[in-house]
């Protein structure tokens, strides 16, 4: 018995032995089924915030996946891959720029077939609503406000400008630049000309679009710097300067349009953080004006030219130092003050009291620039009280004389002067027309009645007169100094102008 024990109970350990060896069976025979490995994927954050001018942050993927796949949910998030492989991969997740002034959020989902998904929340603040995002930012080293050489008011600034003069037809001559449209470079000796005949103020029209990076919207070097020593010209001399983004191609002036609304601001926002930060050490001699004669018909297309006012007013303010004081000018739709007087009937808001300024310009056409009779009407050779013509009644005016410019400069200081926003009277001018005799002599008497009148109701209504010289000579111009050798072409407009003051 005790054997047979021994026998049996050795042979039991024998196939316990085998089947530890060789693995246990199922019920049918067939050897249990192995479990699958999990498979892990990570990433190093689950939440991103980005401020409203939009950045990048980079993201660690950890995984024993074979392969991933990375997404977004929002077009405003931009990522460097879209896949990886196993193993630890570096992932950037940029935002940007939000435009909006609405706070915004999207999920970034990583994914593998072998894993569960991982999930990232992202989240950027409101912006201002300017569009920028068009071009890089050229405010890049704003500085402290500094109010130095800069403690007058809008109203303060305006009583100091006497009269000013415009150096037409050159820094904003387009294309090819300064001496395009056929006058010299402007020197020191020009401005000390104009200084010397009673001018204390100039107006600058300036060109940067042909100046400025097609992608980038970055101006250069040069012209910066040759902008400035015309300004510094002017400064050297105790005159106010007035520069400007003028016609310039007509890329915002014939633009001002929902259509053009969001690139035109990026790219007015763009240039006038480059002008501010390149000017800003002037003091207040120095004003900025953010357009021309920008092309408005309608209610519609004044809104979008306020937004290019209110970008560019902004722009300027953010650069710090003397331009957080600085006098700035605002063009009313087409500078044409019957539009002006019934289109701009509220401003651009200014974070700085008191520093702005509204501008028009005055060209009664048929007396002052039509060069040509029409089926509409006529030239006007003669203007004002006592000019008119007994032969040649034809080109007499109708209408454009006293009693409207009267109405309309009174508009404006109802307007704007009396609510202590003054109103530069950016241009005007008459052309010296084609004509002999008689007529001629009634006609340059008429022309210098106009100047003195319009020098003399600016002073009245509180309006500051820059008379408009584009150099080029003979008839239809309206030139007052030659250029090519720094003398004076025109003694009867010079003395009207200045008789204008008295």
């Amino acid at each position: 018995m005790n054997n047979k024990i021994k026998k049996y109970g050795f042979i039991f350990f024998l196939c316990f032995a085998f089947l530890s060896i060789v693995g246990c069976s199922s019920d049918n025979g067939t050897p249990e089924e192995t479990k699958p490995e999990t498979k892990t994927l990570t990433t190093d954050v689950n939440k991103i915030d980005f401020v409203a001018k939009g950045n990048s942050a980079s993201v660690a993927v950890t995984t024993d996946t074979k392969t991933w796949t990375i997404s977004s949910t929002a077009d405003w998030i931009k990522l460097s891959k879209t896949s990886g492989m196993n193993g630890t991969s570096l992932v950037a997740i940029t935002a940007l720029e939000n435009t909006t002034t609405a706070a915004r959020t999207a999920t970034v989902t990583i994914s593998s077939s072998e894993a569960e998904s991982v999930q990232i929340l992202v989240s950027q603040a409101a912006g201002t609503g300017a569009v920028t995002g068009l071009y890089p930012s050229y405010n890049t080293n704003p500085i402290a406000d500094d109010a130095t050489g800069m403690s007058s008011s809008a109203v303060e600034l305006a009583a100091k400008i006497k009269l000013g003069w415009n150096i037409g037809n050159t820094l904003e001559a387009t294309p090819g630049g300064e001496t395009a449209w056929g006058n010299p470079s402007v020197t020191k000796a020009l401005i000390d000309l104009v200084k010397a005949n009673g001018f204390n103020a100039i107006r600058i029209p300036c060109s940067w679009n042909q100046f400025a990076n097609a992608t980038t919207a970055q101006i250069t070097a040069a012209r910066l710097a040759r902008v400035k020593e015309v300004v510094q010209y002017c400064v050297d001399n105790d005159m106010y300067v007035i520069i400007n983004i003028h016609w310039d191609g007509g890329w915002l002036e014939n633009n001002c349009t929902e259509e053009k609304k969001e690139a035109n601001n990026a790219k007015q926002k763009a240039f006038w953080e480059q002008i501010a930060t390149n000017f800003r050490d002037f003091d207040e001699h120095l004003l900025f004006a953010s357009a021309n004669e920008p092309n408005v018909e309608n209610a519609t297309q004044m809104a979008v030219l306020k937004s290019y006012h209110q970008t560019f007013i902004d722009a300027v303010r953010s650069t710090g130092g003397k331009n957080a004081y600085r006098n700035l000018i605002i063009q009313g739709p087409s500078t044409d003050i019957e539009k002006t007087n019934t289109l701009m009937t509220t401003l651009p808001t200014d974070k700085v009291a008191n520093r702005m300024m509204a501008e028009v310009h005055f060209y009664p056409y048929q007396f002052c620039l039509m060069d040509k009779d029409a089926d509409w009407g006529k030239m006007f050779y003669y203007w004002g009280e006592g000019n008119h013509s007994t032969t040649d009644t034809a080109h007499n005016p109708t209408w454009g004389e006293e009693a409207d410019v009267d109405k309309f400069f009174l508009s404006m200081k109802t307007q704007f002067v009396s609510k202590g926003i003054p109103v530069i009277l950016g241009e005007f001018g008459a052309i010296r027309r084609n004509l002999t005799g008689d007529a001629l002599t009634l006609h340059l008497k008429s022309r210098a009645a106009f100047l003195k009148y319009v020098v003399k109701q600016s002073k009245v209504n509180g309006l500051i007169p820059f008379y408009w010289d584009a150099g080029n000579l003979g008839v239809n111009t309206m030139s007052l100094f030659d250029r090519t050798n720094n003398t004076i072409y025109d003694q009867q407009a010079l003395t009207a102008l200045q008789d204008g003051l008295k």
